[in-house]
């Protein structure tokens, strides 16, 4: 018996997303068997695999919804406790994630960030991280640079794109978006036995099909009064 391989497309090796590109992404999280704060989060966190460390992270895949690069992926992790501490005792880290995640719910829902209504403040309140999976939102994608010459650049979440910016209409009118690419120097390599795990080794699971809350109006943002979510019912992008 033989196998006829020259049928076959061939491997696409080491591509990425170019740098400062802008599309609609959808993140599915993945549980990495550490309980977060609440119920809703039984399993969802990540512990560090560093020693003595106390960081817990939240484990994010990204699957581009649409345009030339739909169905590619890219892996990022959110510090949502632990680490170094700012001078109030907060967790660094979390905020920053913290900051990242509103974000994404406002380019999520078309919300103007700036919108502090009430009615805006009850769609960003979520029952727990979990309440995150399968948001979809406008990003601009960046290649990070590997720490290790050993392993391979790979795609990273830059930013989120907000309403109040240009590129989120043209992203969510589904027009094409030139790339902004970030100019970067490569990071001095980390030391022996610190590797940073490439987004290419990293297991892969289906696309998600993007949700329907995920189909945001393309409407020129402004500070809306959309209706508030039902007290424990989930997040606003569940209650359309």
């Amino acid at each position: 018996m033989t196998f006829d391989m020259n049928d076959v497309e061939p491997q696409q090796a080491g591509d990425l997303i170019p740098d400062g590109t802008f599309a609609k992404v959808v993140m599915t999280l993945r549980k990495g068997g550490t309980d977060g704060t609440g119920d809703v989060d039984r399993g969802l966190l990540k512990s560090s695999n560093q020693p003595g460390s106390d960081v817990l992270m939240l484990d994010a895949e990204f699957t581009v919804a649409e345009g030339p690069f739909a169905r590619r992926k890219f892996w990022q992790m959110f510090t949502v406790q632990g680490g170094k501490l700012d001078d109030a005792g907060q967790s660094i880290g979390w905020k920053i994630s913290k900051s990242t995640f509103r974000a994404m719910i406002d380019s999520a829902l078309g919300l103007n960030p700036e919108d502090m209504s009430e009615a805006a403040k009850a769609r960003r309140v979520l029952r727990g991280l979990a309440d995150l999976d399968g948001i979809s939102f406008v990003a601009k994608i960046q290649v990070e640079p590997s720490r290790n010459p050993a392993y391979k650049d790979a795609n990273k979440l830059d930013h989120v794109v907000l309403p109040t910016a240009p590129e989120w209409k043209r992203v969510m009118a589904g027009e094409a978006v030139p790339a902004q690419p970030t100019a970067r120097s490569r990071p001095a390599a980390t030391t022996a036995g610190q590797p940073t795990l490439p987004a290419w080794g990293q297991p892969q699971a289906a696309a998600p099909a993007a949700p329907a809350w995920g189909a945001t109006s393309t409407a020129a943002p402004a500070p809306q009064s959309p209706p508030a979510a039902r007290p424990g019912s989930g997040p606003a992008w569940l209650n359309p």
